[in-house]
């Protein structure tokens, strides 16, 4: 793993936590998105070499709806960049971690995103990250 990538936000209001972390952090969200397949749409917040990604959901029914009905807004993830995804699936499966996604998926951001079942890893989900090549 390369460094921290980003940390996932869940809210449950967009705009009004868009509006707050704007003021917070002194600039704009530089990228809005929708991932349907996870049922979210996103905000991302640069501040130097980190980014805060806001989530909200827009299914009743996905991952960050349940989220934020059983534990109410709050951080949801911690992201981290690697290099090569199913490498580093590989890597962790071997040592015994449990993995969500054993093949990547696209997510926000322009990345293939996997996870690591919060169980594993004291309670907190993790998101492993790749940048998706433009070549």
């Amino acid at each position: 793993m390369n460094k921290i990538e980003h940390i996932g936000i869940a809210v449950k209001d967009l705009n009004r936590s868009n509006d707050l972390y704007e003021k917070l952090l002194a600039i704009p969200p530089y990228k809005e998105e929708v991932v349907a397949s996870e049922g979210v749409k996103t905000s991302f917040f640069k501040t130097g070499p980190n980014k805060i990604e806001l989530l909200t959901a827009i299914d009743n029914n996905g991952p960050i709806a349940k989220f934020l009905e059983k534990k109410g807004e709050g951080i949801h993830h911690i992201a981290f960049a690697v290099d090569d995804i199913v490498a580093e699936i590989q890597r962790l499966k071997k040592l015994g971690f449990t993995i969500l996604n054993e093949t990547p998926k696209k997510g926000a951001d322009n990345k293939l995103v996997a996870f690591v079942h919060p169980k594993s890893v004291n309670g907190v989900l993790i998101e492993l990250c790749q940048e998706i090549s433009t070549n």
